[in-house]
């Protein structure tokens, strides 16, 4: 099959996968066109569309690479959204991408565009790496390229850059309000940028009018979107009858919980199925912690057990009844959640979806950026149940497995990756360090950007990672696992 998806191919996809709306105006940029974003927030997007119209297309930006944006260009901006479900699967054209820039290639063109008045919202899924925020205390981490972005009349480098500048230009060309909106996992990911970009705005004489002019709604995002491969690619092909190099693939489910704090407009997102609410908080502690935690959780502990993805790391002796026992005992008396929701049922629904086999997301793809991940997933789990007075039992299960992970060697002794913006400086604390599992978890306790000290200080909490860290070094994840049911 050689014609590749695009306008002039359109009428040999099946009507019933034809896009609802194709974009033309355009009201919002997006920071990070990866899989994620493609199919959540651009699906809901152009849903609100096709229901109430309005001029919200979608500017595509991606910070670094250009792969997605080549193949989106070459296909006239089009992709395809498959759904794996236990049933069967199904596929959709999202037509919701107006235009698509490159920022590493020419960030003056996307400074431009923030400052363009017909652009209201600004929306992130840039990971937690790209915030620039230190994981442990949420303060920026103010390094040379950011600095620069501050300092320099250079063209930015840095994401924090590109909003800050992009800002500077809106104010010069009167653009009026804007909304900057984080679609990634971080606590309170809307006060987090909101802090991020007040640093930036007294660094850069911005404080009084992005005050007056910038919100920060916070949102919570879910759908489980595993990286687009060879076989999804196939498989898009032979439902749409053309050729799809921009497929992305995901589960049924999806949800997009958003503070509703938009000063110049928004699409009808609640007429695609979102929630709107005045506060998302409860939503995004459940899910961060609830269904990320533990999908960090599996991915570690599946991945050292020789297990592929996280369906078959499901089936590990013993995982399921220990994630049972994680989400009880440690995650759920840490927070109150949404109304109307209960963390232990919300829980059995995470498990039910992680083990769907039709999704295949990768156990060493979810473990990747451990340092950035765990802070948020599960180190806060660990600390309310200090702070309470509980033995967080299970969240030090995940942490260890995360410790012996990042040696490199699963139980098998096959070699593990470590994909980490601090491998460098784990690599080198483990090698300083005894060999033994108290040197290791000394080593990585001193990580004092992933462990605030009043979980490194903690001998409650050291005690319990040495001795999990023993088990798993001795006798592996499933008979460890075992041992626990």
């Amino acid at each position: 099959m050689s014609d590749l998806l695009g306008l002039n191919t359109l009428n040999r996809v099946p009507a019933a996968s034809r896009p609802r709306v194709i974009a033309a105006g355009a009201g919002i940029v997006h920071l990070g066109v990866g899989a994620f974003h493609r199919a959540h927030q651009a699906v809901f997007t152009e849903d609100a569309m096709a229901a109430a119209g309005g001029d919200w297309g979608i500017v595509g930006v991606a910070p670094r690479s250009t792969a997605v944006v080549d193949a989106l260009r070459a296909q006239d901006r089009l992709f395809s959204v498959s759904t794996y479900g236990p049933a069967g699967r199904s596929v959709r054209v999202i037509g919701a991408f107006a235009g698509l820039r490159h920022a590493a290639a020419d960030p003056d063109a996307v400074v431009a565009l923030l400052a363009d008045p017909a652009i209201k919202i600004v929306t992130l899924t840039v990971t937690e790496k790209a915030y620039r925020l230190d994981p442990a205390t949420g303060r920026l981490l103010l390094d040379d390229e950011l600095r620069g972005d501050l300092e320099t009349d250079r063209p930015p480098h840095t994401v924090p850059g590109l909003l800050i500048r992009g800002l500077i230009a809106r104010r010069r060309a009167d653009g009026g309000p804007i909304a900057l909106v984080s679609c990634d996992n971080l606590p309170a990911n809307g006060h987090r940028l909101r802090g991020l970009l007040d640093y930036l705005a007294a660094a850069t004489s911005m404080t009084g009018w992005v005050a007056a002019n910038v919100t920060f709604p916070g949102t919570m995002v879910d759908r489980i979107v595993p990286a687009t491969t060879a076989e999804t690619l196939a498989l898009a092909a032979a439902d749409l009858g053309v050729r799809d190099e921009a497929a992305v693939h995901g589960e049924p489910y999806s949800v997009w919980v958003i503070e509703d704090d938009f000063p110049a407009g928004r699409p009808a997102w609640e007429r695609a199925g979102a929630v709107l609410t005045g506060d998302p908080r409860p939503w995004e502690r459940l899910k961060l912690r609830t269904l990320n935690g533990v999908h960090s959780a599996i991915a570690y502990l599946g991945a050292l057990a020789g297990r592929e993805t996280i369906a078959d790391a499901l089936r590990v002796r013993g995982m399921t009844a220990t994630m049972r026992r994680f989400i009880a005992e440690d995650i759920a008396p840490g927070f109150e959640p949404p109304p109307t929701v209960n963390t232990i049922e919300y829980g059995e629904e995470v498990l039910d979806r992680f083990a769907n086999p039709a999704i295949g997301h990768r156990t060493v793809q979810v473990a990747m950026d451990g340092s950035q991940k765990l802070p948020q997933r599960v180190l806060h789990t660990i600390l309310d149940r200090r702070r309470a007075g509980g033995t967080p039992r299970w969240g030090t299960l995940v942490v260890a497995a995360w410790m012996r992970y990042v040696q490199g060697t699963a139980d098998d002794g096959r070699d593990l990756p470590l994909d980490d913006p601090l491998a460098d400086r784990i690599r080198a604390r483990l090698a300083a360090a005894p060999a033994t599992p108290a040197g290791v978890v000394d080593a990585l306790l001193g990580l004092d950007t992933v462990f605030a000290p009043e979980l490194a200080c903690d001998d409650t909490v050291r005690q319990l990672l040495v001795d999990w860290l023993t088990e798993l070094e001795k006798h592996g994840v499933e008979r460890t696992l075992a041992g626990t049911s």
